[in-house]
Protein backbone atom coordinates (compact mmCIF):
# COMPACT_ATOMS: atom_id res chain seq x y z
CA UNK A 1 0.00 0.00 0.00
CA UNK A 2 2.48 2.44 0.86
CA UNK A 3 4.51 1.43 -2.67
CA UNK A 4 1.09 2.12 -4.24
CA UNK A 5 0.87 5.55 -2.74
CA UNK A 6 4.85 6.79 -3.17
CA UNK A 7 4.02 5.89 -6.86
CA UNK A 8 0.85 7.63 -7.16
CA UNK A 9 2.72 10.83 -5.22
CA UNK A 10 5.58 10.47 -7.41
CA UNK A 11 3.29 10.65 -10.71
CA UNK A 12 1.60 13.36 -9.16
CA UNK A 13 4.88 15.36 -8.90
CA UNK A 14 6.17 14.47 -12.36
CA UNK A 15 2.26 16.43 -13.85
CA UNK A 16 3.16 19.10 -11.42
CA UNK A 17 6.52 19.64 -12.45
CA UNK A 18 5.28 19.16 -15.94
CA UNK A 19 2.48 22.04 -15.59
CA UNK A 20 4.24 23.93 -14.03
CA UNK A 21 6.89 24.35 -17.14
CA UNK A 22 4.10 24.52 -19.61
CA UNK A 23 2.97 27.74 -17.41
CA UNK A 24 6.22 28.72 -17.65
CA UNK A 25 6.32 28.88 -21.30
CA UNK A 26 2.62 29.94 -21.32
CA UNK A 27 3.62 33.23 -19.70
CA UNK A 28 6.76 33.89 -21.95
CA UNK A 29 4.49 33.54 -24.94
CA UNK A 30 1.61 35.87 -23.22
CA UNK A 31 4.00 38.31 -22.08
CA UNK A 32 5.93 38.37 -25.81
CA UNK A 33 2.66 38.43 -27.49
CA UNK A 34 1.50 41.63 -24.75
CA UNK A 35 4.91 43.66 -25.64
CA UNK A 36 4.16 43.01 -29.35
CA UNK A 37 0.47 44.28 -29.21
CA UNK A 38 1.77 47.65 -27.37
CA UNK A 39 4.79 48.03 -30.59
CA UNK A 40 1.55 47.40 -32.86
CA UNK A 41 -0.59 50.16 -31.33
CA UNK A 42 2.32 52.65 -30.95
CA UNK A 43 2.79 51.54 -34.71
CA UNK A 44 -1.08 52.28 -35.69
CA UNK A 45 -1.13 55.41 -33.53
CA UNK A 46 1.82 57.25 -35.63
CA UNK A 47 0.45 55.98 -39.21
CA UNK A 48 -3.36 57.08 -37.99
CA UNK A 49 -1.12 60.82 -37.11
CA UNK A 50 0.38 60.57 -40.54
CA UNK A 51 -2.33 59.77 -42.40
CA UNK A 52 -5.03 62.98 -40.80
CA UNK A 53 -2.09 64.83 -41.43
CA UNK A 54 -1.47 64.10 -45.13
CA UNK A 55 -5.70 64.13 -45.69
CA UNK A 56 -5.83 67.33 -44.12
CA UNK A 57 -2.91 68.79 -46.42
CA UNK A 58 -5.09 67.50 -49.14
CA UNK A 59 -7.58 69.17 -47.98
CA UNK A 60 -6.25 72.15 -47.68
CA UNK A 61 -5.01 72.06 -50.99
CA UNK A 62 -8.21 71.32 -52.71
CA UNK A 63 -9.80 74.18 -51.24
CA UNK A 64 -7.84 77.34 -51.85
CA UNK A 65 -8.96 80.10 -49.45
CA UNK A 66 -10.65 82.65 -50.73
CA UNK A 67 -9.11 86.26 -51.22
CA UNK A 68 -9.17 89.06 -48.69
CA UNK A 69 -9.82 91.86 -51.03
Amino acid sequence: MADEISRRIEKLEAHLAHLEHQVEQLNEVVTGQSKLVEFLKKQVQRQSGVLETLELERIKANNPRPPHH
